[in-house]
């Protein structure tokens, strides 16, 4: 009975142990879960913030209430005055300015006729004096000479009626009033120390030629020009994070050689913080914002892995992404680690992949893109401790590679990392 009862306890024992096992694994499930859900709430907290910043931004520019077609009329004449006022001030300047410019033109061609007359007259006094000295030394019966008519003063003014014809084809094109910007800001989409501007034509009677995007970093500060040119996303750098911009598009029409009104500026603001290579690796030179790395000549063998004009290459120079800023690591081809060597092939983990990409010159952009495709470990054994999986897609040029990138463990966080071994690389990360 007593060797029954140790069995007995010894398998109740057994079946304690794992039930508080799986209780263990169920628990951080489930902690694992209420964290995800709170920065669910987090996120969208902000995301209701946000739109209740663009409601309040709304209301501005929009009536404020529609409660009553009264108070609606009075909200609309009131931003039509205000738009007749702007445009009364507008053209009292113009007409102020062409007058002050034709009356000071007027004026100098007065002046330089006033000079020519008294230079005329100045030379028929001469003409005269020596007519009437001669007159004295000649005899009654010959007869004075007569001035030619080349020599005397004729005074004209030469009047250019096709003037008036530029000034009315011009001020026939001068401003126009829209109830609608032919262009709109599309979507602000944050990137770290940076906002990727989308914008779309919404007028389709209106043929663009060029798109001006304009930004200001608060709304004492003037705009500048971010962008001209023909594509319709830019991405705007070197922005400070959590802090409120700024942003307007307009366009110009072909042939034409002045710009849309503004389209209704949108205000964005990034709360990821710019890429920065590490600063203290010896054999490289970073500046001032620390996001251009160059090699340089200082260590021409042992430069080592730089974490986050093109020189002579090497077959172990590499980009890429890493799990943690080894110091010391001689190249990114080695475990917990993705990257691209200069001559386009990709090694994932130290192995090489048989798909290449093209080598990386003067001016090339690689790109690296990583998704998140499980967080709980992989396989049907939890005692194995699992993989954590990621999605990656490294471009390059016109082409891009695709695979799955299996760690050990979770990551919070990665590393960008550069190893060159000779000198003048340079390498911008944003």
């Amino acid at each position: 009975m007593p060797n029954l009862i140790s069995a007995y306890n010894g398998i109740a024992w057994t079946d304690f142990e794992t039930g508080a096992w799986r209780m263990s694994i169920e628990t951080e499930a489930l902690l694992q879960e209420a964290k995800e859900s709170i920065e669910a709430a987090q996120n969208y907290r902000t995301e209701l913030q946000h739109r209740l910043h663009g409601l309040s931004q709304a209301r501005k520019q929009v009536p404020a209430s529609l409660s009553t077609s009264a108070h609606t009329q009075t909200q609309t004449q009131t931003g039509a005055r205000r738009l007749r006022e702007a445009l009364k001030r507008h053209f009292q300047d113009l007409q102020a300015m062409v007058t002050r410019l034709l009356g000071e033109r007027l004026a100098a061609l007065l002046q330089g006729g006033e000079a020519a007359i008294r230079c005329g007259i100045a030379g028929e006094d001469d003409m005269l004096g020596r007519f009437t000295k001669k007159a004295l030394q000649i005899q009654l019966d010959s007869l004075p000479e007569v001035p030619v008519l080349v020599d005397v003063p004729c005074l004209s003014a030469q009047l250019d009626d096709s003037l008036l014809q530029t000034v009315r084809e011009r001020v026939a094109r001068h401003a126009s009033v829209a109830s609608h910007p032919p262009v709109q800001i599309e979507e602000l989409v944050e990137r770290p120390g940076s906002m990727l501007v989308r914008w779309c034509k919404v007028d389709d009677d209106f043929a663009v030629q060029d798109y001006r995007l304009q930004f200001r970093r608060s709304p004492s500060s003037q705009y500048e020009d971010a962008y001209i040119g023909k594509e319709t996303d830019y991405l705007v750098l070197h922005l400070d994070p959590h802090t409120d911009h700024q942003f307007r598009v307009c366009a110009r029409g072909e042939g034409r050689t002045e710009w849309s009104p503004w389209s209704v500026p949108q205000t964005g603001y990034t709360t990821l913080a710019p890429h920065e290579w590490c600063p203290g690796t010896d054999g490289y030179i970073l500046s001032s914002r620390r996001n251009i790395a160059m090699r340089s000549d200082s260590s021409p063998s042992n430069a080592g892995v730089l974490f986050t004009a093109a020189g002579q290459g090497d077959r172990w120079d590499s980009v890429g992404v890493c799990v943690d800023n080894q110091s010391g690591a001689e190249s990114l081809q080695r475990d917990k680690a993705v990257c691209i060597s200069t001559n386009g092939a990709v090694f994932v983990n130290g192995k090489e992949m048989t798909n290449q990409l093209p080598a990386i010159t003067t001016g090339s952009t690689v790109t690296f893109d990583m998704e998140v495709v499980n967080l709980f470990p992989v396989g049907n054994n939890l005692g194995d401790g699992g993989n954590f999986k990621l999605r990656v897609t490294i471009g390059s040029g016109n082409r891009e590679v695709v695979f799955d990138w299996l760690l050990d463990q979770s990551v919070d966080c990665l590393f960008f990392g550069c190893s060159f071994t000779y000198p003048n690389w340079k390498v911008l990360v944003f």
